[in-house]
């Protein structure tokens, strides 16, 4: 039996102890969840309704983590991994999964938080699913340590259930085909250069328009979105699924104008101008907010460049956002699409305190949108709940949440 780590919790279970278990079901982080008696138990990669052998590595309070050794009792959805870093990369929660059962457990999975963390009971729509389910990513962000004694190390992202250790990453098969076809070059000019770097680096590799991957984060970068170019710097934030983002977008415009007693749009996380520019034909006015000045800088010029002039743009101010808003409240939505972290309580009291008619929350992390969504239920009532599955393969998912203003 292998030493256990200094630190390691021998209870319930020796350090590498074994285990058969039934998985019940998935975590909403993609990790399968089995039972002892009683006693939970959390293994990577393996799939509901399957018997499993796993060998125990750490024990908490109230549960286990195991990693897998064998599947004993394959699920029927179980299929072939494409990509063979699965299972090590810890970039790729599903692939094993068939793609209509990927969609059914994150549909199943926004439903289950809802009730669980906000005492919300509503019927969620199915995922709409994404054009490609490989070949997918406009960016991805490999990573290297510092070079030792002159010589590179793995280049790639982290090994599953670690923070710190990489695994060398060739290809990635949810990558874009341009992207694919650059990583080898970059990976060459980093090991030939390694005397020269004294520290980790994380690299960028982003789509541009005609076929042109980005390598600087300062570079400008494109993306058409429908008829609508955007430019932004390619180390900003940007949806990485181009292929899902015209359907993305047109729902949250249907959302947000709603059956059209709505004329006028605020976007309160606008960022280099996505939502606001992509619905603004529909409305009298938009107004795009954005603490980032540069971000606000570049939303301004997508506009100019779409020929937009029904939208302006405002650099925000947190303890204010709304200041510069002029438009009546009930004739008005806003598009909120906080970061992973959510919206903050401060937030949340403004937006509450400006009162729109209808709010359409979009968001990447649907455990931090339904902590958000607890604050705003007392004042507005859920219209709809519709996931989009930017992420295929991965736990991650986008979910747009229509929310009305009681009374």
């Amino acid at each position: 039996m292998p030493k256990a780590p200094r630190k390691f919790n021998p209870e319930p279970f020796a350090y590498h102890h074994e285990l058969e278990l039934t998985i019940e079901s998935l975590t909403n982080l993609g990790k399968g969840v089995g039972r002892v008696d009683d006693w939970v138990v959390f293994v990577p990669y393996v799939l509901p309704g399957e018997k499993v052998r796993a060998r125990v590595f750490r024990n908490f309070s109230t549960y286990s983590e195991a990693d897998l050794i064998e599947v004993l009792v394959p699920s029927p959805n179980r299929v072939e991994p494409v990509c063979p870093y699965f299972g090590e990369c810890g970039g790729c929660q599903y692939q094993n999964l068939s793609y209509e059962a990927q969609l059914q457990w994150k549909q199943d999975q926004v439903g289950e938080l809802l009730k669980r963390m906000a005492g919300i009971e509503f019927p969620v729509d199915p995922v709409v699913p994404s054009p490609l389910t490989y070949g997918y990513r406009s960016k991805i962000t490999p990573h290297f340590q510092k070079p030792k004694n002159g010589v590179m190390g793995p280049i790639g992202f982290l090994l599953q259930g670690r923070r710190q250790q990489l695994i060398d990453v060739e290809a990635c098969p949810i990558a874009s085909d341009t992207i694919n076809a650059k990583l080898p070059e970059i990976r060459r000019e980093c090991k030939s250069q390694a005397k020269h770097y004294k520290k980790g680096v994380t690299l960028l590799l982003r789509d541009s328009l005609n076929g042109y991957v980005c390598t600087d984060s300062t570079e400008m970068c494109e993306q058409m979105v429908g008829d609508l170019r955007f430019s932004f710097h390619a180390g900003e934030f940007f949806q990485n699924n181009p292929h899902i983002l015209p359907a993305f977008a047109d729902h949250v415009t249907s959302e947000a104008k709603g059956d059209g007693s709505v004329t006028h749009l605020v976007d309160a996380y606008c960022g280099s101008g996505l939502f606001c520019l992509s619905a603004a034909g529909q409305f009298e006015e938009a107004a795009g907010i954005e603490i980032s000045e540069s971000s606000i800088d570049w939303a301004k010029r997508n506009a100019k460049q779409n020929e937009i002039e029904n939208c302006r743009f405002i650099q925000g101010d947190a303890t204010n956002i709304f200041a510069e808003v002029t438009f009546p409240a009930s004739k008005t939505a806003v598009v909120i699409d906080p970061p992973r972290k959510g919206s903050s309580p401060e937030f949340l009291a403004q937006l509450i305190s400006f009162g729109p008619k209808r709010v359409v929350y979009v968001s990447c992390n649907p455990a931090t949108q339904i902590r958000d969504l607890e604050i705003l239920k007392d004042v507005y009532d859920i219209t709809r709940i519709q996931p989009f599955d930017l992420f295929p393969q991965t736990k991650h998912l986008e979910c747009v949440v229509t929310l009305e203003r009681k009374g």
